[in-house]
């Protein structure tokens, strides 16, 4: 792998992990409720379960099972980026519009950083087929962090930006790691979550 940042391996790599165990728990216990509702909203809208589970490209390489709200029916391709797809609108469901309108569906990741496989803040988990990116990211260091619920491309134009540019933008978090760029990485994420910018609508 490449160079990694002095200070990802310092102080603020622990209080990070402190940081996302308390309000990944925190988070889970306010909006138990509100998650319970669209559980049983994505289950009555169409056949299938609740929870999507995919395996997804961890830390240092390694696979973990990631959670999110089921969006799509359950005939839609199950390992192939949604924006790859000829026509995802498709196979969307009513409910999941919503829930990606919103970024809804990516709730149950806290579950994820409870667990330890994902933080708050950091490079988005991808598939195993998304070998270019991955080769990019082995290449710039960005392996050695967790994955994050979002980053720099969640707020850099998410679904819109090319695969070299997440790549880029994955090594630049991992440049400047520390607590001052995840506070505005959190910040600009709810902001793009508010006006759905960067969520790219194929027909």
């Amino acid at each position: 792998m490449g160079g990694v940042s002095v200070r990802e391996n310092g102080i603020y790599a622990r209080v990070k992990r402190v940081l996302d165990l308390f309000f990944s728990f925190i988070l889970l216990f306010l909006l138990a409720l509100p998650m319970l509702i669209i559980w049983i909203a994505v289950r009555i809208d169409s056949e299938g379960g609740g929870i999507f589970r995919q395996e997804r490209i961890g830390r240092d390489g390694k696979p973990f099972v990631c959670y999110k709200f089921r969006t799509m029916y359950q005939s839609a391709p199950h390992n192939c980026p949604s924006a790859r797809l000829d026509c995802p609108q498709r196979y969307i469901t009513r409910v999941g519009r919503v829930l990606r309108r919103t970024s809804l569906d990516e709730l149950p990741q806290l579950y994820n950083v409870l667990l330890g496989d994902m933080s708050l803040v950091g490079p988005r988990p991808l598939i195993a087929e998304e070998r270019e990116v991955h080769r990019m990211r082995a290449e710039n260091g960005s392996y050695r962090l967790r994955p994050g619920i979002t980053g720099l491309s969640q707020i850099s134009g998410r679904d819109t930006v090319t695969d070299s540019v997440k790549a880029e933008l994955d090594g630049r978090y991992l440049a400047e790691f520390g607590l001052m760029q995840d506070i505005r990485i959190l910040g600009a994420t709810f902001g793009k979550v508010i006006t759905g910018e960067g969520i790219e609508r194929k027909k």
